[in-house]
């Protein structure tokens, strides 16, 4: 049975892999600043994207978590330029508001840099993360809560998703930030 489960997941990935472009499609939402931020006004700047929301119990604070403490080694190695973008998978509940409150409870070394999202409705937010970023969003229907992926994304300065890592358990730190750097770079 976990064969076959296991399997069925490896087909998924395969075939959302397969489905995916390489520049994202354009979006232009509200941060947790309440400040209007778009795929335009983040050209020019690459940037890590992930898919979170505020009333989490599971792998959203672990995740977000790991984002403060990578941010937290960009500080310390001197690197600027880039940008934290968390888009919610959970747009009706998650105010800016809310978002700010959220992003309060990590040691964000530069909250300047970070970008929480809302301003749009599940079903396309749902769509876009399918489309751009080879990963699901899907209600859980037995809670209040929301099922998706716990990768992270760096996107380059053209809006091109240029690599994906894990951003729950096995985060690796380093190449993230050399992979980066790299990216600001080619700047």
């Amino acid at each position: 049975m976990k064969r076959k489960l296991a399997a069925m997941v490896l087909g998924l990935v395969l075939i959302l892999s397969a489905c995916s472009n390489d520049s994202i499609e354009d979006f232009s939402y509200t941060n947790h600043r309440g400040e209007t931020v778009s795929s335009e006004s983040l050209k020019g700047t690459p940037w890590l994207a992930t898919f979170v929301f505020t009333n989490c119990e599971t792998v959203c604070p672990p995740m977000t978590f790991n984002l403060a403490a990578i941010q937290e080694e960009l500080v310390e190695q001197g690197i600027e330029g880039y940008k934290i973008v968390a888009f919610s998978v959970d747009p009706k509940a998650d105010t800016p508001e809310k978002m700010q409150e959220y992003l309060a409870n990590y040691s964000v070394p530069d909250e300047s840099k970070w970008n929480l999202l809302t301003g749009y409705g599940q079903e396309e937010i749902a769509l876009y993360a399918k489309d751009n970023f080879n990963t699901f969003i899907k209600n859980d229907p037995n809670s209040d809560q929301v099922i998706h992926g716990t990768s992270f994304y760096l996107v380059d300065k053209e809006g091109e998703v240029r690599a994906n890592y894990d951003g729950y358990q096995h985060v690796p730190v380093e190449d993230i930030i050399t992979e980066l750097e790299k990216l600001i770079e080619e700047q």
